[in-house]
């Protein structure tokens, strides 16, 4: 069944079903529900929709905006709307100190990156202060694209000394694999986590509305002796990650 017959009017629009703009919402998100829209797929235009439909531009566009505070679709300014990734939900624990590969590898999921950058340069000065760096040091990036079961959750930009990873072609998969097998590989960590409203290069990436919810987190890790072996700025999916601290109550 195309889309234009799945919205044919004389198959759902009833009057007794409340308002139209309600109707052609359940409609568009059965459509999703059924696989009839799959995840990524382009709505049809306002206007065709309308036609289709024998609803004003004005309901059509309701139903639409609707769906997108839903979560069911992502509206892009200039491209139209797009069925929204089903993004899984993950919940991290603060008191563990694991990469993104093994957390995937322990839920059963396959991770995988998209390469954005990586390479020798030199340091920011957030950088030079967060990993100590001497005057005139170079410093280690990798920045990548997290994926899940192919679903875009995460960016993460790592920097570390060219000391510590003195080749950051090394890193294919996990960084901290590298790290343990060089005796490098952090005990704990310290992190800074802000909610954020994601600007448009990262929600292009994420696959999500430019605006929507987002966490910002910067980690610092730490060796065994106390040095600082990584500093991180990751951008995660509001809708997709849960950080779950464990508090105990401080004896007196």
């Amino acid at each position: 069944m195309s889309i234009a017959e799945f919205l044919m009017p004389a198959h759902w629009l009833l009057p007794e079903n409340g308002p139209r703009y309600i109707q052609l919402r359940k409609r568009l998100s059965d459509g999703v529900d059924q696989g009839l829209l799959k995840p990524g797929a382009s709505l049809p235009p306002e206007r065709e929709i309308a036609t289709i439909t024998n609803l004003s531009r004005v309901t059509v566009r309701k139903a639409i905006h609707a769906l997108a505070e839903d979560g069911v679709i992502v509206q892009k300014q200039g491209s139209g709307s797009f069925v929204a990734y089903d993004a899984p939900q993950i919940e991290q624990s603060l008191s563990r100190l694991t990469s993104f590969s093994e957390d995937m590898s322990n839920r059963g999921m396959t991770s995988s990156s998209v390469w954005l950058e990586r390479g020798i340069f030199m340091p920011a000065e957030n950088e030079i202060d967060a990993l100590g760096l001497p005057v005139g040091a170079s410093v280690s990036r990798i920045a990548r694209l997290r994926m899940a079961d192919e679903k875009p959750m995460a960016i993460e930009r790592a920097s570390l000394s060219t000391d510590t990873l003195p080749n950051p072609l090394l890193v294919e998969t996990s960084l901290y694999e590298v790290l343990g097998k060089a005796g490098l590989r952090p005990v704990r960590a310290s992190q800074k986590i802000s909610a954020i409203n994601l600007e448009e290069d990262n929600a292009n990436l994420l696959k999500v509305e430019v605006g929507s919810a987002g966490l910002r987190i910067e980690r610092t890790s730490f060796l065994a002796d106390g040095r600082t072996v990584e500093f991180t700025q990751s951008i995660y999916r509001g809708d997709a990650y849960n950080f779950v601290a464990e508090l105990r109550l401080a004896k007196e």
